[in-house]
C-alpha cells in the first residue's frame, strides 16, 4: 500500500567545520553575532524531508507517493527519483522560482547551523491530497516540514479523506502558534518530535506530553544517542539507540526514523519492532554522508536488525 509523504524537496549544500561552533562563540556577545566558520569540504546533495523520507522508505520496500513543490532547476531530481523507481505524479513545478535550498554546516561535536531558501517550498497547497488518494490507494499519510499553507491544508485534507495522519512538524514548528498546533494534534493519528520539538510543542500548546499522547494514537519523541519514547495513552515503550559503524553525519536521520515508522505502521508491526526498525534506520544514515547516500539492500537491513535484536522483520 502506498505511504503519502507530505513535506519538502530540496538540494541540500553540506558543509563541515573541523571545529566546535561554541569555541567561536562568546556568550556575552550573542547580541551581536559576526563570525566566519572555514569549511574545508562542501558537496550538495538531494535532501528536502518528503525525498528523504520516500528515498529510505524505498530502501525498506515501501511505496512512497511524494507530495510537494519543485521549481525551475529540480530536472536533477526529478530524473533521480524516476531511477529510484519513486512516483512524481504529486510533484508540481513551478517555473517561475528555484527549488527549496538548504545549507548545512556541521561542526566536530555534530552541531548543526542551518539556513533554508523555501523557493517552490511556498506553493506546496497548490497540490491535493484529494487529487493523489482518488488515484492511488493511499493507507497512511504524513505531513513532513513544508510551505505553511501546505502543511495545514495537507493535514486538513488527508483526514477528511479518511487517511490516518503522521504529524511530524520538524524544524516546520516554529511557525505554528499554539491553536494551530493544537489543531494540528486533533487532526493528527500520530505524532513524531524529536526531544527539542517536544518542549517547544509542550510550551506552544500548554500541554505536557502526556496530555498529548492521551489525544492520539501514539506520540513519538526521538532522542538522537538516547534512542525515542513511544507513548500510547498512559504507557510509554522506551526504544534504545542502535549502534552506528560510526558517527558521520546526522543530517536526514530523522528523516530515516520517520521511514522506519511508516513502514512498520503500513505492515501492522507492533511498536516495539517499528522503533527499532525506526532507530535502526537511523543508525544506517548517520554512518554516510548526506541525506541519501546510504544504500543497503532490504535484505542487508533485515540482516542488520536480526544481528541487533535477535529476530527478524
Amino acid at each position: 500500500m502506498t505511504s503519502l509523504i507530505s513535506g519538502s524537496l530540496a538540494y541540500d549544500v553540506i558543509m563541515q567545520y573541523p571545529g566546535r561552533f561554541a569555541d567561536a562563540l562568546l556568550p556575552e556577545q550573542l547580541h551581536k553575532i559576526n563570525v566566519s566558520f572555514l569549511v574545508p569540504t562542501m558537496r550538495r546533495d538531494f535532501g528536502g524531508c518528503a525525498g528523504n523520507i520516500a528515498y529510505n522508505l524505498k530502501l525498506l520496500g515501501g511505496e512512497p507517493l511524494i507530495m510537494a513543490t519543485v521549481g525551475n532547476d529540480a530536472g536533477p531530481y526529478l530524473e533521480r527519483l524516476k531511477q529510484l523507481d519513486i512516483s512524481c505524479a504529486g510533484i508540481r513545478t513551478i517555473d517561475s522560482i528555484y527549488t527549496a535550498q538548504c545549507f548545512i554546516t556541521t561542526d566536530a561535536g555534530n552541531n548543526q547551523i542551518t539556513a533554508f531558501h523555501p523557493g517552490a517550498m511556498t506553493y506546496s497547497h497548490e497540490v491535493t491530497v484529494a487529487d493523489l488518494s482518488s488515484q492511488n490507494p493511499v493507507k497512511l499519510a504524513i505531513v513532513a516540514p513544508d510551505g505553511r499553507d501546505g502543511m495545514l491544508q495537507h493535514a486538513e485534507h488527508a483526514v477528511s479523506c479518511g487517511i490516518p495522519l503522521i504529524f511530524d512538524p520538524g524544524q516546520g514548528l516554529p511557525m505554528f502558534d499554539g491553536p494551530e498546533l493544537r489543531h494540528f494534534i486533533d487532526l493528527a493519528t500520530y505524532i513524531a518530535v524529536n526531544d527539542y520539538e517536544a518542549e517547544l510543542l509542550t510550551s506552544r500548546t500548554g500541554l505536557t506530553l502526556s496530555q498529548i499522547a492521551e489525544q492520539v494514537t501514539a506520540l513519538i519523541v526521538t532522542r538522537g544517542e538516547l534512542g525515542a519514547d513511544i507513548f500510547t495513552g498512559a504507557d510509554m515503550v522506551t526504544i534504545p539507540c542502535v549502534k552506528a559503524e560510526r558517527l558521520l553525519d546526522p543530517t536526514g536521520c530523522g528523516d530515516a526514523f520517520r521511514a522506519g515508522l511508516l513502514y512498520g505502521l503500513s505492515n501492522g508491526m507492533d511498536w516495539l519492532t517499528t522503533g527499532r526498525l525506526s532507530n535502526l534506520m537511523g543508525s544506517i544514515k548517520i554512518a554516510d554522508q548526506g541525506p541519501q547516500n546510504h544504500a543497503p539492500t532490504k535484505t542487508e537491513i533485515e540482516d542488520r536488525f536480526h544481528l541487533a535484536f535477535g529476530y527478524q522483520l
